[in-house]
């Protein structure tokens, strides 16, 4: 079931406003206790160091909790939230906008760094190459990706810990469904490889079961 990657229809696309919000909470949750934000700030660490300046651009921002960890570990940057949902981005703080990742409404070098978090295994390979393009472009230093790895652990751990944490009914679900659509480490730096980044190192990171990648210019 997991050999090859399988995306299927999500309930968050089609969630009620209240719903969503609890399982964004959620989404929160694992990345705080379950190794999403260590992973984070390990990619961040490969390109920029505590004090630096930069504008950094989250595609896929969700709640803007990506945002509120960078502002914290690095005070002198900025932070543009960037989701097609307005439900999403609500609890983002600014700046942020409403946008289609395939149709970014920037000039090229626009942000030091793009980040893609929890965002490209929700698309086809051929979506996941043009959306590396399209965030090679825009920025000037690197493109930094922070996604799920496919494997049986990730797979089973929401459900085998629904009775300890409580996750919401979308949680159940979509948690499921995003690693079945998520990516090995070969597959993820095929996939940047040919978007044209030649440079692009992937790292996976156990037992958070992530990968992560720069690629950078």
């Amino acid at each position: 079931m997991l050999r090859e990657r399988v995306i299927e229809p999500e309930l968050l696309d089609h969630a009620d406003p209240a719903e969503a919000r609890a399982n964004l909470r959620d989404l929160v949750r694992i990345n705080e206790r379950f190794g999403g934000h260590g992973v984070l700030r390990k990619l961040l660490a490969k390109v920029a160091k505590p004090q630096q300046r930069f504008r950094l651009l989250d595609v896929g921002a969700a709640s803007g909790d990506t945002a509120r960890l960078v502002r914290s570990a690095y005070p002198n940057a900025v932070t543009t939230s960037l989701d097609l949902n307005q439900v999403n981005v609500d609890a983002a703080s600014h700046p942020k906008l409403i946008a289609d990742a395939f149709h970014l409404p920037f000039a090229s070098n626009s942000f030091d760094f793009v980040l893609a978090s929890l965002f490209l295994h929700h698309f086809t390979n051929e979506q996941v190459r043009q959306l590396l393009r399209n965030f090679h472009d825009v920025a000037r230093h690197a493109v930094l990706i922070n996604d799920l790895e496919r494997h049986i652990l990730s797979y089973c751990f929401l459900p085998i810990t629904k009775p300890f944490f409580g996750w919401n009914r979308i949680t159940l679900h979509d948690g499921p469904v995003s690693v079945r659509a998520a990516f090995r480490a070969h597959e993820l730096k095929a996939l940047g490889n040919g978007a044209g980044m030649e440079n692009f190192e992937v790292e996976v990171h156990r037992p958070a079961f992530r990968l992560s990648a720069v690629g950078r210019k």
